[in-house]
């Protein structure tokens, strides 16, 4: 991270208390900034007009429009935005459904402020943050298969080069890390990742991580 570069973030909370200890917890860090904050997702999304954010920080249950469709939106329209759910709700249902519509990473709320931080890092750097609370649910998924409706292209091959590139998105490397390794410009390996993205047909870096576990490319 440069000196002059920071990660806009914008939360996302009806609880104005909570977003107040976020902004405490966010300003110990030089490198990150709260460009604006809004208590519903309608609200947010107006926001973009004037400050377009690296990251948000999302709650879930939210009035007017709640983090799930306020997900949705951002998805479609602006996707370069890093979503990072922060929510009281530990069902794996919902952990599950918010990552497959295009949710960067998931928390709870009564998540240590380390752990917010380093999870802002990883969303913006890797475009995904799983935590334990994630890989479990991923698991029970795996272990459940019938309660959960499938959403990925099963029937996927892979040239060996965008198989390295998966397995190296799955160890965390950034798309600069990867390109060092593989002798190849970091344009070349952003274009093979929207390439994985297409073919396995998930919404970001987050789903293409879900597939590999979920097929069983990476453990």
């Amino acid at each position: 991270m440069s000196k002059e570069k920071k990660i806009q973030i914008a939360i996302a909370d009806d609880y104005k208390i909570y977003r107040e200890g976020l902004k405490k917890c966010i300003a110990n860090d030089k490198s990150l900034e709260v460009v604006f904050e809004a208590d519903n997702g309608e609200d947010l999304i107006n926001g973009f007009e004037k400050n377009l954010p690296d990251v948000v920080i999302m709650d879930l249950k939210m009035p007017i429009m709640d983090g799930m469709e306020a997900t949705q939106i951002i998805r479609k329209k602006f996707p370069t935005v890093k979503v990072l759910v922060v929510t009281m709700y530990e069902d794996d249902k919902f952990i599950i459904h918010l990552m497959e519509i295009g949710a960067n990473g998931y928390l709870l709320k009564n998540t240590e402020p380390d752990e917010i931080r380093k999870s802002i890092y990883a969303v913006y750097e890797n475009g995904y943050y799983f935590n334990d609370l994630v890989n479990k649910a991923l698991l029970k998924k795996l272990v459940i298969k019938n309660n959960f409706k499938p959403s990925f292209n099963q029937n996927v091959e892979f040239s060996e080069r965008e198989q390295e590139v998966l397995k190296m998105i799955c160890e965390e490397k950034t798309a600069a890390e990867i390109a060092k390794e593989i002798f190849l410009s970091p344009r070349s390996v952003e274009g093979i990742r929207q390439r994985l993205i297409e073919k396995v047909g998930v919404r970001n870096t987050a789903g293409l991580v879900m597939f590999a576990i979920k097929n069983g490319i990476v453990t």
